[in-house]
């Protein structure tokens, strides 16, 4: 595995612990389908939450969450749909869209409602 994926696997591996030790609960992680995928599903009371992780290594490049650009936000958006879709959501459950940014001393800072939904 190249040290780009270990970096990745770390953060999400990281921001999983931050959320579970904040009373998250964890559906899934790295949901997969047609449209994309999702770093971390989870519940908080009521609420799904989709959340992407970004790890970096420093700011150089500008921070995590700025890579959360509006492309992804719809391909997020669109497996999310789909997930409501596949486990038979209705379409009133309340869904929240967040991002965790990863530093490289697996410090977690969690975005809240980063983004709104977006379709096309």
């Amino acid at each position: 595995m190249d040290r780009r994926k270990l970096l990745g696997r770390d953060g999400e591996n990281a921001a999983a612990a931050y959320l579970e030790s904040r009373g998250i609960h964890i559906l899934m992680r790295n949901y997969r389908c047609h449209f994309g995928e999702i770093d971390i599903i989870a519940r908080e009371n009521s609420c799904y939450l989709m959340i992407e992780v970004k790890t970096r290594k420093g700011l150089r490049g500008g921070f995590p969450a700025e890579a959360v650009d509006r492309r992804k936000q719809i391909r997020i958006s669109r497996t999310c749909d789909y997930f409501r879709m596949r486990y038979h959501l209705p379409e009133d459950t309340p869904v929240r869209f967040d991002v965790i940014e990863v530093d490289l001393q697996l410090e977690c800072r969690w975005i809240r409602n980063a983004f709104e939904y977006r379709s096309i």
